[in-house]
């Protein structure tokens, strides 16, 4: 976390003591393991390679699966996209199957439990992440990797930047769809601000240490979560 004090002082980034100025993210060669160009190369393959064996080997046969159990269970869509905030804070559409019924709430209101926006579908789904896959097209089309801080949704992105010290550090790199924080604990639901900041803080701890072999035991550590469950996983 001194790493990313001293980063955030020299490029005058936003920490939540001021108003933000309009460039909240600068990028510096080499402040993190990411930054370098041959361990970006690196990443983007793994991705690559990971993403494409998901979508054909797994979501080529899950997805009409399960498209055709969402639109039994519920009306409306089979994917659900939401705008989040990605890589130097620049927004993109995020992809999930669906999991809630239509409703009003969906882009400002986080699922929490036994939210009743939830379908008995999507309960499952969401229990066993398998409502995240999607993201996997994210990962191909290169606005998501696997392993990264997770998107948030703008709304809580433009909160959070003027409360959580060093929050907008945490967008030097791609969101993933699993990460050091989720595997540690912290997902889902963050009805506390000190939540939210230790979120944060494995967040920048994952840049600052970033190594393939990180990536993979992380992903590892999802799987094993996902078959064992997670008590935040609703």
């Amino acid at each position: 976390m001194k790493q990313a004090d001293k980063l955030a002082e020299r490029l005058n980034i936003f920490t939540g003591v001021q108003k933000p100025p309009e460039v909240t993210v600068i990028r510096l060669k080499s402040a993190y393991p990411q930054e370098e160009r041959y361990n970006r190369y690196i990443k983007r393959a793994f991705d690559l390679i990971f993403s494409c064996f998901v979508l054909f080997f797994i979501l080529s046969w899950l997805y009409p699966l399960l498209a055709i159990l969402i639109k039994l269970d519920s009306k409306g869509p089979v994917i659900f996209k939401q705008h989040r905030s990605g890589r130097d804070n620049k927004s993109f559409w995020c992809y999930k199957f669906r999991s809630m019924r239509v409703n009003n709430d969906c882009h400002h209101r986080q699922a929490s439990r036994n939210d009743d926006r939830i379908t008995a579908l999507g309960r499952f789904l969401r229990r066993t992440s398998l409502d995240e896959f999607p993201q996997f097209i994210n990962v191909l089309i290169g606005n998501m990797s696997v392993v990264g801080p997770r998107p948030h949704m703008l709304q809580h992105t433009e909160q959070y930047r003027h409360v959580i010290k060093n929050y907008m550090v945490r967008h030097y790199s791609k969101p993933g769809i699993t990460g050091w924080a989720q595997i540690n604990g912290y997902r889902g639901e963050t009805l506390q601000t000190e939540a939210m900041e230790k979120r944060v803080e494995h967040d920048i701890w994952y840049l600052e240490n970033w190594s393939v072999y990180l990536d993979i035991k992380i992903i590892l550590r999802t799987i094993s979560q996902v078959l064992l469950g997670h008590i935040n996983a609703y």
